[in-house]
C-alpha cells in the first residue's frame, strides 16, 4: 500500500524536528505519510529516531517544530490520553493488581462506557488473541507472550483506528517472537487497521510491514516496500542494515543510463546498477547480497578471485566466508542442496554475480 500525497494520509508528519536540548536534532524536518489500514514500521538502530517519532505521535512527546495530523486534524496540542490511539510497550505495562479482565476493561471505563458493553468488548478483544479463557487471571500468572497478547488485546479493545507498537517483541524468545509477529500480521490484516510499529529487527520488518522507513541519524534514509528495500537498497546504509551485504571497493570506468562498467582492484571489469554512484572515474562500493553469488562461475563476466578463509554448516546453507580483495568478510551463502562446490578452508576459487544483483552506490 502506497501513500503518495498528504490528502489520502491518515497519519502525516509535516516537517516536524525533535531536539531535547534545544541544539541537537535527534529528528530532522520529517515529512512522512502513512494511509488508512497501512502497517509502516520505523526501522533503524538505537538513537536513530524513530522511537522519538513514535512518542511525538502519540503525545508523550513534543515536536520541537513541524505538524502531526492524524485523520486530517492537527494533534500537537491534544494530550495522549484524548487522541484515541491504542498503545502496546515492549515491558507490556499491565497493571498487576487488576485481572486481565479488569486490564481491558479500564480503557473503557474511562471512556464511560457501560458495564455490559465493557464485558462485550472485552470478550472480543480476549478472543482475538485467543486468550479467552484467561479473564479472571492476573498478570503475574502468565507467561511473557501471554502478557504481550493481553496488551495487545487492550490496545485494540477499544476499537481504535490507529496502534503504536513499540518494539512489543524485544522481551519474547525468538520462537515466541517469530509466532507473535505472524499473529500480529494477520490481526491486522483482518480489522483493517492503521499500525505504526517501531523495531530495530529487519527481519520483522520485513516480515511484517506494508512499507519500511529505515531511519539512521533522524532522517529516514529510504521507504519502501520490504522486497524494494532489500533488492533496491538507495544507498550503503540501507544496504548494510536490511539483511547481509557485501562491499567491493571498484572505479567507474563508463556509464550508459542506469548501467556502469566498473573496475574492481585487481584489474578485472564488470557491470552493475548506478544507484547512488558518482561519475566516470569516481570511486564505488558494489553492493552484492550473498545468496546472489555463486561459487566457481561458468559466466566470468562478473568475478573476481578469493580464498575460502571458514565454512559454517547451518543447515539449509553453507556459509562461506571468502577473502576477497583484501576483505576478510566476504559472505557467500551456498545452498545445502547443492552438491557442486564441496569447498575446503584454504582453497582458492572464483566467485561471480549478476549484472544486475550488483549496485553501485557511494563509497559510505
Amino acid at each position: 500500500m502506497a501513500v503518495e500525497t498528504g490528502d489520502a494520509a491518515f497519519v502525516v508528519f509535516d516537517q516536524v524536528q525533535k531536539s531535547y536540548d534545544g541544539e541537537t536534532l535527534v529528528v530532522k524536518d520529517l515529512n512522512l505519510a502513512i494511509g488508512k489500514g497501512e502497517f509502516l514500521t520505523m526501522l533503524g538502530p538505537s538513537g536513530s529516531g524513530k522511537t522519538t517519532c513514535l512518542m511525538m505521535l502519540a503525545g508523550f512527546e513534543t515536536a520541537t517544530h513541524g505538524e502531526i495530523l492524524l485523520d486530517g486534524r492537527p494533534i500537537n496540542n491534544i494530550p495522549p490520553h484524548r487522541r484515541g490511539i491504542g498503545m502496546v510497550f515492549q515491558s507490556y505495562a499491565l497493571f498487576p493488581h487488576m485481572t486481565v479482565g479488569e486490564n481491558l476493561s479500564f480503557p473503557l471505563e474511562v471512556r464511560g462506557l457501560e458495564r455490559t458493553l465493557r464485558e462485550t468488548k472485552v470478550k472480543r478483544a480476549l478472543e482475538m488473541v485467543q486468550m479467552g479463557a484467561f479473564a479472571g487471571r492476573r498478570p503475574a500468572q502468565l507467561s511473557g507472550g501471554q502478557q504481550q497478547r493481553i496488551a495487545l488485546a487492550r490496545a485494540l479493545v477499544f476499537e481504535p483506528d490507529l496502534v503504536l507498537m513499540d518494539e512489543p517483541l524485544g522481551a519474547l524468545d525468538k520462537q515466541l517472537r517469530e509466532h507473535m509477529q505472524y499473529e500480529i500480521k494477520h490481526l491486522h490484516e483482518n480489522l483493517g487497521i492503521t499500525v505504526v510499529y517501531v523495531t530495530h529487527d529487519q527481519s520483522e520488518a520485513l516480515t511484517m510491514s506494508d512499507r519500511v522507513a529505515v531511519f539512521n541519524d533522524g532522517v529516514i534514509q529510504q521507504l519502501a516496500s520490504p522486497q524494494d528495500l532489500y533488492e533496491r537498497p538507495e544507498n550503503s546504509f540501507v544496504a548494510q542494515f536490511i539483511g547481509e551485504n557485501n562491499k567491493l571497493p571498484a572505479k567507474i570506468l563508463s556509464r550508459v543510463g542506469n548501467d556502469v562498467t566498473v573496475e574492481l582492484p585487481d584489474g578485472s571489469t564488470g557491470r552493475a546498477n548506478a544507484v547512488s554512484c558518482g561519475g566516470v572515474g569516481s570511486a564505488t562500493l558494489l553492493s552484492i547480497r550473498p545468496e546472489r553469488i555463486v561459487v566457481d562461475p561458468m559466466d566470468d563476466t562478473n568475478a573476481t578471485d578469493a580464498t575460502v578463509r571458514e565454512l559454517i554448516y547451518l543447515g539449509d546453507h553453507i556459509r562461506c566466508r571468502l577473502s576477497v580483495h583484501g576483505s576478510e568478510d566476504f559472505i557467500v551463502k551456498v545452498p545445502n542442496s547443492s552438491r557442486k562446490h564441496l569447498l575446503t578452508v584454504g582453497q582458492r576459487t572464483r566467485v561471480g554475480w549478476a549484472a544486475e544483483d550488483a549496485r553501485a552506490l557511494g563509497t559510505q
